[in-house]
């Protein structure tokens, strides 16, 4: 850990201060999930109520994630993540609340508002106030506090839901956020993106192609992918996206500048960030499900069995970050890639309705090594692709992809799901289970493809023409 005694107090804030931000979204939307039974015996929800209780918060969070950066851009990183946390606060005491599903609702409705503010801003900051040398280190940090959450999502959901109330999840958040956000005002720099205004017409042409893409996605499963619904707005959305992108070509302030994707690394490590965190979401989803209606455990017991996925991302994730620096971002994210890819194939290969825990320690491990060395690392390539300027709109761009590739991964699994079990039983699920986990793997694999296209070493423009300044 040499580096970080390089890193002055003002840095070392933003890194704490931008994983706490992290933390609290990664953990809420983790936690949630364990709770939905809770919430359905209290509340009287339906299972539409139960599914757009996670949909609502997704799809707000991924449409908006791109205007947060930008208007984080235009009117200050630090005062938008710091209303960001005070929004996400908010909605969380609203959740806790809530007097029925329906408020609950549009409670995590506004709550993935403020998530889409803070998770980018959090990236731009931390992107903005470490030097490319030092870049790698710091997203590696930022991974393991991520990871952490990561890990103790589905745990402190379960033990607030059992020993407390499904409440105490959203409760958490408030404390946090009001303990964060006077420190983020007074212990981190203001920074700005370049452009002075904000093109309206490209954020309502990217929102609506968003709302159609994650839509489509997220109803796929209850619709039917080949119903009117779904059709229309997967296709809806595509034609907006297309819109959109003519949009940035002639707009004097793009929300997306298209010259990033010149870059190969910024258009590559955007299609292994949607492929990865596609495989790694939907896997996710289906592993805790796999354990409570195939194994027989409750959410507790759930949530401590996968502790084993998320223990190597919080153990490697900084070391990673620093061999991103000293090593260049592609071994990285091919090893971590392959990792990821084997771990979910011998998953599959080894889950059955009466598997032993021991024999799913080692396939959930293997996965979660693969993850915490291509995060950071592909992180890095994308966010370090362009000019200082543009790091909040690389952020957001590259959080975008995120959201929407666990979206799209959770829709084909759950699709590879439906067409060979159900939750009749133990073994009609693990009948479905197994080609959903399969198909994980596959989509990891496809990732290995884009990650070879990237360069070994990413060279933000600002360093490079630094160095030939200096050269010449």
């Amino acid at each position: 850990m040499a580096e970080d005694r390089s890193v002055g107090a003002g840095e070392r804030w933003v890194l704490a201060l931008a994983s706490v931000g992290s933390f609290m979204v990664v953990l809420d939307l983790l936690a949630v999930a364990t709770a939905l039974t809770a919430i359905q015996r209290d509340l009287g929800a339906s299972m539409a109520d139960l599914e757009w209780t996670i949909n609502a918060y997704t799809l707000s969070f991924a449409v908006l994630l791109m205007t947060g950066a930008s208007l984080g851009d235009r009117f200050g990183r630090r005062r938008l993540f710091a209303g960001g946390l005070g929004l996400f606060s908010l909605a969380s005491a609203a959740c806790a609340l809530a007097p029925s599903a329906g408020a609950l609702i549009a409670a995590r409705t506004v709550q993935g508002v403020g998530a889409a503010i803070v998770m980018p801003l959090a990236l731009g900051l931390l992107n903005a106030t470490f030097p490319p040398r030092r870049r790698g280190w710091a997203l590696g940090i930022y991974g393991g506090v991520t990871g952490l959450a990561a890990l103790l999502g589905p745990v402190v959901g379960g033990v607030l839901t059992q020993g407390l109330a499904w409440e105490s999840i959203f409760w958490l958040n408030v404390p946090i956020g009001l303990v964060a956000i006077p420190l983020v005002l007074a212990r981190v720099k203001e920074s700005f993106g370049a452009g002075a205004a904000i093109d309206l017409p490209g954020l309502l042409l990217f929102s609506v192609a968003a709302v159609g893409l994650v839509w489509g996605l997220v109803r796929a499963e209850a619709a039917g992918w080949g119903s009117a619904e779904v059709v229309g707005a997967l296709v809806g959305g595509a034609v907006f996206a297309g819109l959109f992108v003519l949009r940035q070509t002639r707009a004097a302030t793009p929300m997306l500048p298209v010259r990033l994707f010149r870059s190969r690394a910024f258009a590559a490590g955007n299609a292994v960030i949607f492929l990865l965190n596609g495989s790694l979401t939907g896997a996710i989803f289906f592993i805790a499900q796999y354990l409570q209606v195939a194994l027989g455990h409750d959410p507790l017991e759930a949530g401590l069995r996968l502790l084993p996925w998320g223990l190597a991302p919080f153990l490697i994730a900084p070391r990673a970050g620093a061999l991103a620096d000293r090593l260049g971002e592609r071994p990285l994210v091919l090893a971590g890639l392959t990792s990821q890819s084997l771990g979910l194939a011998w998953l599959a290969l080894v889950s059955t309705h009466d598997a032993g825990y021991l024999s799913l320690v080692g396939p959930m491990a293997l996965g979660g090594i693969g993850f915490a060395l291509a995060i950071p690392a592909v992180t890095k390539a994308v966010v370090s692709s362009g000019a200082a300027g543009d790091i909040g709109k690389a952020s957001g761009a590259f959080s975008t992809m995120r959201q929407l590739g666990a979206a799209f991964g959770i829709a084909i699994l759950a699709a590879a799901f439906s067409a060979s079990g159900t939750y009749a039983s133990a073994s009609s699920f693990t009948d479905g289970f197994r080609p959903a986990i399969a198909v994980a793997a596959g989509l990891t694999l496809l990732g290995v493809v884009f990650a070879a296209l990237l360069p070994k070493t990413t060279r933000p423009r600002a360093e490079v023409e630094t160095v030939s300044g200096q050269a010449s």
